[in-house]
């Protein structure tokens, strides 16, 4: 049985997945203002995926049987000195998101409740690959510094990035 503190935890993650939608929304706006179209598709792709996490942990509580609470958000930073400050921002995020993640096993864990446990064993699957794709970005991002040539061809191959939802979730 999910505890009062569970279910507020998740409903807290739900609405922090679409703070980070937003966020990516934001470095979306930032890319296309620095005209580089790649990387404003590769935060799109980003927003969509925070769509759809959060309404994975929607569709979980209402399984459960549960109430949705959707809240507000601050408003997030739209002013990057980079698109490297963009990633490290980025990376940073991915990181926090990953620290909130555990924290929510934790709770589901001491409360040994199993069914929110195998729900978020995705999750954590899915922060580890969020975490290693960001981290290849931005060490290509150091390595290119100043070569604009280098920094279209990796806008150029981010053009190609498209969302998909997993099949089994």
């Amino acid at each position: 049985m999910i505890s009062e503190q569970l279910l507020s935890a998740l409903n807290d993650q739900l609405n922090y997945e679409y703070y980070s939608a937003h966020i990516y929304l934001a470095m979306q706006a930032y890319c296309a203002s620095e005209d580089l179209d790649g990387f404003a598709n590769f935060f799109k792709v980003q927003v969509d995926e925070e769509r759809f996490h959060a309404s994975k942990f929607f569709d979980y509580i209402i399984d459960m049987n549960f109430n949705v609470e959707i809240t507000g958000f601050d408003n997030p930073t739209t002013k990057f000195d980079s698109m490297i400050d963009v990633f490290r921002s980025t990376l940073e995020h991915e990181k926090h998101v990953t620290e909130r993640i555990y924290k929510l096993m934790d709770i589901a864990t001491n409360e040994r409740e199993h069914a929110t446990i195998s729900f978020l064993k995705w999750f954590i699957d899915e922060q580890i690959e969020e975490e290693k794709t960001i981290t290849a970005i931005l060490k290509r991002l150091e390595r290119i510094g100043d070569d604009k040539a280098a920094l279209y061809i990796l806008d150029s191959e981010l053009m190609q990035r498209v969302f998909t939802p997993p099949a089994t979730v």
